[in-house]
């Protein structure tokens, strides 16, 4: 898949996923709000890449133990619980490994939210402790929309947002 541009945007996918990410700092200077830092990143990161078809979080729920609890998103109704290991958002937060797949239905035991998703990335989100508190999830519905460019890009932005470094 090849990065299109929107507007006076960037073609470069990597210099559009820098220039987004200092934007979002930008946004998020002194903002200390959990949800409102993953609300911004899901809408800022939606809004900048049009292969996004769903952007947005699963957060860690405390009180359920080794369980994804949807967050903030944007794009269309997103699964509401996902157990560590099923799926690949599950699969992300079991081994706290970013994973990128290029075919979602070809991966063992994808969640099928949506049935227009065809790639995905998740990316593990740590606490500055290294606690796991989320994975950010993109989905698009074309296959391969995802890369190592995408997993930098995403995994560096997320250590900055959240405070892993």
């Amino acid at each position: 898949m090849s990065y299109v541009a929107r507007d006076d945007r960037p073609a470069d996918k990597a210099e559009r996923y820098a220039e987004v990410e200092a934007e979002i700092m930008a946004v998020l200077d002194g903002e200390p709000n959990l949800t409102a830092r993953m609300a911004t990143v899901a809408s800022m990161l939606a809004d900048a890449f049009p292969a996004f078809f769903w952007t947005g979080f699963y957060v860690v729920d405390g009180d359920k133990g080794e369980e994804l609890v949807v967050g903030p998103y944007q794009g269309t109704l997103g699964c509401l619980r996902i157990p560590f290991g099923r799926g690949v958002c599950g699969a992300a937060a079991r081994t706290r490994e970013t994973k990128v797949v290029e075919d979602v239905h070809a991966f063992p035991g994808h969640i099928a939210c949506d049935s227009r998703s065809a790639s995905e990335i998740v990316v593990p989100v740590l606490d500055a402790a290294g606690d796991l508190i989320a994975v950010l999830d993109v989905d698009a519905t074309e296959k391969g929309a995802f890369d190592a460019v995408d997993a930098e890009a995403l995994e560096r932005l997320i250590a900055k947002v959240f405070g892993a470094s």
